[in-house]
């Protein structure tokens, strides 16, 4: 139990099957009358009121409650959607419901909050931008679980962070964590580590040593950097994860081991597959849940609270005062490109509070390369593995920055390809189109009047495909969703969303998983389209 759920009492019915909705879901609930001081709340993790959200009440218990800490807090707002974002914006509300409330939406919605703010109480994430909850959600939809877990993201993204919440929320949490950074490592050494060795393998192995993925049996191994593995240490990797074992180096007997593998890479994968660096099939294995961390050029939002977070840190570790941030020097980090994202700007605090002269720091007193720098002026795409880059003019046998960035979209464009083709092929074994399936064809024939791209092997008659012009085309049944001529993307995102509900019955969980996206997402977006019923 991570905490307490209050529950106000200006709707008692509402109060009582939220009451009974949260204790089977196993927190403790306490029901607070109007007016009642919520300032000595024993460990309050959600505030729900239940009505009158306009009263003085209903605001003194929100103030009170966020004085404790950062404390959410859900409301029953009735009225239309813009009188629900009026009092939300009003009151500061994590979430807001319309009447009549579903008590079970209410108490997912909950325990995905309480969870994410649990994530970050332990890991020390900060930020509540949609581009961090959707990663932390993601988090916590994923650790319950023992896949493996492939993060990806930009150098100091808080990849190893993410890596230690999912650990801490998993039934793995009283088992070891171990992180490897596989850069680290020279190839001499890697398997080594990795898995151990007999004594007398080779020079210098005086003893017998087990290996990382014994010492963390049970628990889970981080694997960082792992585009940098070797392709003959992959192929061991793959052993692993197939079959839960291996060999120690120089050694004949099986150790089996139950670990849970998560990696992480600020490289594209795909792109190291495409040119022959990363076994396909070790990619697949590793990519069975996947995690993107934003940038913090896309969470700006979020930089200010990161600034106040790494400034109460540093005083405490320093021992020094700091006098604060004036709002233009702020806006100049909030503004600036961040290429070393979170890492980056915790030096730079850290580097502010150790020189503060002694006053509020102001634009003066931020380097000039942070102040001068314009967002994403001038930086060149970073050079793809086994390629060196050469600047322009000079010559040596190496590629220059232009023609290794052409090589890089090619590249993308081979591997999305290659995508494209395997998931029409799977789609077309799966859905009767009246026509035998086959291997994808070489060739398509342009159906006039439409977007429709059809295989001249098909049989399909072309010209009567193309007379229906402006019409519906479905790929196969009325299940599927249709694309009309003149169709907006928000329409079709609204149809799509339609469908899927329709065909799982409403049941909401079902629907965000069929149409991948998270289900605080799905939620935001039924009520945007107008789709309660």
């Amino acid at each position: 139990m991570t905490g307490r759920v209050l529950i106000s009492t200006h709707d008692l019915k509402v109060a009582g099957d939220l009451r009974e909705v949260f204790r089977e879901g196993g927190y403790g609930v306490d029901l607070v009358t109007p007016g009642e001081d919520l300032s000595s709340a024993e460990n309050p993790a959600l505030l729900i009121l239940t009505g009158e959200v306009e009263s003085p009440s209903a605001g003194d218990m929100a103030d009170q409650i966020r004085a404790a800490g950062h404390v959410p807090v859900y409301a029953v707002v009735a009225g239309d959607e813009d009188q629900r974002r009026r009092v939300s914006e009003e009151l500061g509300l994590d979430e807001a419901f319309a009447p009549p409330v579903d008590s079970e939406v209410v108490l997912l919605l909950g325990n995905r909050l309480i969870q994410r703010r649990r994530l970050q109480e332990v890991t020390g994430i900060v930020g509540e931008t949609d581009a961090i909850r959707q990663a932390l959600e993601r988090v916590v939809q994923i650790a319950p679980v023992h896949s493996t877990v492939l993060l990806t993201g930009e150098s100091g993204t808080g990849k190893e962070l993410v890596a230690r919440g999912v650990h801490a929320l998993s039934p793995r949490r009283h088992e070891p964590f171990i992180a490897v950074n596989l850069a680290a490592l020279s190839d001499t050494l890697l398997e080594s580590e990795l898995f151990g060795h007999e004594k007398g393998s080779f020079t210098g192995a005086i003893d017998l040593r087990k290996g990382l993925f014994e010492l963390a049996h049970g628990g889970t191994i981080f694997l960082d950097e792992i585009g940098e593995l070797p392709l003959t240490t992959q192929t061991k990797l793959l052993r692993v994860l197939e079959q839960k074992e291996f060999h120690r180096v120089g050694g004949e007997k099986t150790i089996r081991v139950d670990v849970r593998i998560i990696t992480a890479t600020n490289q594209d994968l795909r792109r190291l597959v495409a040119v022959g660096e990363f076994r396909r099939d070790l990619y697949f294995r590793l990519n069975v849940l996947h995690i993107e961390l934003p940038p913090l050029r896309q969470r700006r939002d979020d930089i200010p609270l990161l600034v106040n977070a790494f400034v109460e840190d540093a005083c405490q570790r320093h021992d020094r005062s700091f006098a604060g941030i004036s709002p233009e020097a702020m806006e100049i980090l909030t503004s600036h490109y961040w290429p070393g994202n979170v890492r980056e700007l915790k030096n730079l605090v850290e580097s502010m509070v150790v020189l503060a002269p002694g006053r509020i720091i102001g634009p003066d007193d931020i380097p000039e390369e942070v102040r001068s720098r314009s967002s994403g002026t001038g930086l060149l795409p970073m050079a793809a593995p086994g390629l060196a880059v050469q600047p322009a003019g000079e010559s040596g046998g190496i590629i220059r920055p232009e023609l290794e960035f052409v090589f890089r979209t090619l590249v993308d464009l081979r591997v999305d390809m290659d995508d494209l083709r395997r998931d029409f092929e799977e789609y077309r074994r799966t859905h009767d189109f009246g026509v035998p399936v086959s291997p994808l064809p070489d060739r398509y024939v342009d159906v006039a009047g439409t977007d429709v791209m059809v295989p001249v092997e098909s049989g399909v008659d072309v010209a009567e495909v193309g007379s229906g012009a402006g019409d519906e085309v479905a790929l196969s049944d009325e299940d599927e969703v249709v694309y009309r001529s003149g169709m907006t993307m928000e329409e079709l995102e609204r149809e799509a969303i339609r469908r899927a509900l329709r065909e799982v019955n409403g049941n909401r969980r079902k629907a965000a998983e069929q149409l991948g996206i998270g289900e605080r997402t799905l939620y935001r977006k039924i009520r945007k389209y107008g789709l309660e019923d």
